[in-house]
């Protein structure tokens, strides 16, 4: 129900007037166009690492003779790019966080036919986000956010990649020592190399489990817009 403007407005009631359900209205729509600008951003860096992967495998297998040094160094610039998206995907959670208490606290009591009313246990939690502003979520939890949709197939891509060129280039390795051989990068013994590769994805798809674990597992008072069993980001 909407109350008229010129009711009054007890302390702790439902936010009802039309003045401040329009209020509500623009800053809703401010808040959905920051969450798109963000989520824009996301796109842009998993496509940079998309891109770099395809070029450093377009390079590496142009032929027999092509180094696998650029998969290696795609891979280190595809984990600067992890590192910046996560800091971009906890920012987007900001946005995304308030615009849904919006939906949930306006927009599904109009489309229930209930009126437009923000109930104080919506508005408590979104008042206190906008007077202390905080992320939703840890570095480790964004990064292991981005890894589960995008980064970690990017990088079992690049590892297995690069495990296929030493196999297979110049010719077909006769023996695991003679492609380890052909894996050194500079000083670094190609044992070495592969070693630190296969520790760096062992991390990446723990982190991964940990983060969907930590997510499966939230239980703050807004869980609800933490919903796991929704399609995520």
């Amino acid at each position: 129900m909407i109350m008229s403007d010129d009711a009054p407005q007890q302390s702790g009631d439902p936010i009802a007037g039309s003045k401040e359900i329009g209020a509500l209205a623009h800053l809703y729509r401010a808040e959905v166009y920051r969450s798109t600008i963000w989520r824009q951003r996301l796109d842009m860096t998993t496509n940079w690492a998309v891109v770099s992967t395809g070029i450093a495998l377009s390079v590496s297998f142009a032929s027999a003779t092509a180094s696998p040094l650029p998969i290696v160094l795609v891979g280190m610039l595809s984990v600067m790019f992890l590192f910046l998206e996560a800091r971009r995907y906890r920012y987007f959670m900001v946005w995304k966080f308030r615009a849904r208490l919006l939906e949930q606290a306006v927009m599904v009591p109009i489309l229930r036919g209930q009126g437009a009313m923000i109930p104080q246990d919506r508005g408590t939690a979104l008042s206190d986000d906008y007077v202390r502003p905080r992320h939703r979520i840890s570095s480790f939890r964004a990064l292991g956010q981005r890894l589960r949709r995008n980064y970690l197939w990017i990088f079992i891509i690049q590892y297995s990649a690069y495990l296929a060129k030493i196999w297979i280039h110049p010719i077909e390795a006769a023996s695991i020592s003679q492609a380890l051989e052909r894996a050194h990068i500079g000083a670094i013994p190609g044992w070495l190399a592969v070693i630190l590769g296969t520790c760096l994805l062992v991390f990446f798809i723990t982190l991964t489990a940990w983060a969907w674990a930590a997510q499966r597992a939230d239980k703050t008072k807004t869980a609800d817009y933490l919903d796991t069993d929704a399609p995520g980001i």
